[in-house]
C-alpha cells in the first residue's frame, strides 16, 4: 500500500511514542523504596537509632525520598530530637540510614515510640513508608519512689542497732546477699516465676531495693522474679527487726519477707522453722499476715499467725514496717508498731521448737502459686516490692 509523506510522519510518530512509554524512567516507576522499625535500649547519655531505608532493588540511577519524624508514646525534643530532609540513596547502592537522636535517661518506666515518615519519592516509589522507633525503658536502674508512709523511730529501750542494710549502695551488696535462681519445681508451691540475678528482676535505686516482677517469657516460664537471700552471709539470732517496704499488688502476686533456719541443710523444712513477717495476697492488697511455720518432718507441718487489715488504703499506696519481735521462746509480728501475731515455745508442743537458732533472711516475689492462685485479666505487670531498708536492734 502507498504511504503519502504525511502518513509516514504520523505513522513514525507514533511508534515512536510507544516505544517512549515502554523506556524505564518514563513509565516505569523504579524500585521501591522502604524504611525499617528498630528497637534499643535507651542509654543514660544520648544515643542514636539508625533506621534503614533500603531499595527493593540497586538502582542505575541516585534516587531520594523525603523523611520526617512524629511523636508517639515519645515526646518531640524531650525524648528524641525531631528531624527532617531528603535521604539519597547513590546509584548502585540499595540501602542508607535516617539517624534519630534519642535523649538519654535511665528512668524504669514503660517503653516508648515514634515515627518515620517517608514521603515524595524521586526515582522511585513508596514501600514501607512509616516505620516505629521503640525505645527500651523497661531495664532503667532508677525507679522513683513516693516516700510517704510510716516510719518508726529506731529508739528502742534496751536495743542498739546491729546490722542494717539501707540500700544506699551503687549495687546489691554481694556480701549480704546472694540470688537463689530458677522455678525448682514451683519452689513446693506451684509457683509459676522463674527467679533471676539480673537487674531487670532487682536492683537498688536512690536509697531503695526494687524486686520486679514480669510477665516474660524466660527459663521455660511465663513470670520473671527475684529471691534474694542472707544465706551463708548474715545470720542473726533474736532482736527487733524492722523492714520498712511498699508492696506490689495484683491477683497471683505474692511477695514475702521471712526468714529461715539457718540448719535447713541439715534439717530440711520445716524442722529448720520459717518466720514469716510479712506475707500478702495481691487480689487483697489491704490485708497481710504474719506466720511462724515448724514441725519435724513434712507433712507434719505445724504454723501459728494472724492476719492484718488496714481500716483505709492499701499497702501498695505507701510505706508500712513490718517488724519481728524475737526473744527466747517468744516471737511477735508487728506492723507500725501494732502487734498482731505472738507466738511462744509452748505453742509448739510435740515438735522441736526451732526459733532460738539462727536465721537468715528471704525477700522475694513469687507469681502464683497454692495459696495465691495464678494472675488473670485483671493483673498488670510489671509489679515491684520496694524496700527501703532492713535493720536489725539487739
Amino acid at each position: 500500500m502507498y504511504l503519502s509523506t504525511f502518513q509516514k510522519i504520523v505513522y513514525v510518530t507514533v511508534a515512536l511514542f510507544f516505544i517512549g512509554c515502554g523506556k524505564k524512567g518514563s513509565t516505569d516507576p523504579g524500585p521501591s523504596v522502604s524504611v525499617s522499625y528498630v528497637s534499643q535500649e535507651r542509654t543514660t547519655s544520648s544515643s542514636v537509632f539508625h533506621f534503614p531505608v533500603s531499595l527493593s532493588a540497586v538502582s542505575n540511577k541516585a534516587v531520594s525520598v523525603h523523611y520526617s519524624t512524629l511523636a508517639g508514646t515519645a515526646l518531640a525534643t524531650t525524648d528524641f530530637i525531631p528531624v527532617s530532609g531528603t535521604l539519597t540513596i547513590p546509584a548502585g547502592q540499595q540501602q542508607a540510614f535516617i539517624d534519630v537522636t534519642v535523649t538519654g535517661d535511665s528512668t524504669r518506666k514503660a517503653d516508648q515510640n515514634f515515627f518515620v515518615q517517608l514521603d515524595n519519592p524521586q526515582g522511585c516509589s513508596l514501600g514501607t513508608d512509616k516505620a516505629t522507633g521503640m525505645i527500651i525503658n523497661a531495664n532503667g536502674l532508677y525507679f522513683p519512689v513516693d516516700n510517704t508512709g510510716y516510719n518508726t523511730s529506731g529508739n528502742y529501750p534496751g536495743y542498739t542497732l546491729a546490722w542494717s542494710d539501707e540500700f544506699n549502695t551503687p549495687g546489691i551488696s554481694t556480701s549480704t546477699w546472694s540470688f537463689e535462681t530458677g522455678n525448682n519445681n514451683g519452689w513446693g508451691n506451684n509457683e509459676l516465676e522463674y527467679y533471676t540475678d539480673r537487674t531487670q528482676n532487682a536492683f537498688v535505686s536512690a536509697g531503695n531495693l526494687v524486686i520486679e516482677a514480669r510477665a516474660e517469657s524466660f527459663g521455660g516460664k511465663n513470670y520473671t522474679s527475684a529471691r534474694m537471700v542472707t544465706k551463708n552471709r548474715k545470720n542473726f539470732k533474736f532482736g527487733r527487726i524492722d523492714i520498712r517496704a511498699k508492696m506490689p499488688k495484683g491477683r497471683g502476686i505474692w511477695p514475702a519477707l521471712w526468714m529461715l533456719g539457718s540448719n535447713i541443710d541439715a534439717v530440711g523444712w520445716p524442722a529448720c522453722g520459717e518466720m514469716d513477717i510479712l506475707e500478702m495476697l495481691g487480689h487483697e492488697p489491704n490485708k497481710i499476715y504474719g506466720t511462724m511455720h515448724w514441725g519435724n518432718t513434712v507433712p507434719s507441718h505445724s504454723s501459728k499467725g494472724n492476719s492484718y487489715t488496714l481500716s483505709t488504703g492499701s499497702f501498695d499506696q505507701q510505706f508500712h514496717v513490718y517488724s519481728l519481735i524475737w526473744k527466747q521462746d517468744d516471737i511477735r509480728v508487728l506492723v507500725d508498731d501494732q502487734e498482731y501475731v505472738h507466738v511462744t515455745s509452748v505453742d509448739v508442743q510435740g515438735s522441736n521448737y526451732p526459733f532460738n537458732s539462727d536465721f537468715f533472711f528471704i525477700f522475694n516475689i513469687a507469681v502464683g502459686g497454692n495459696w495465691p492462685g495464678s494472675p488473670d485479666g485483671t493483673t498488670v505487670l510489671p509489679q515491684r516490692m520496694v524496700v527501703d531498708y532492713v535493720r536489725v536492734y539487739q
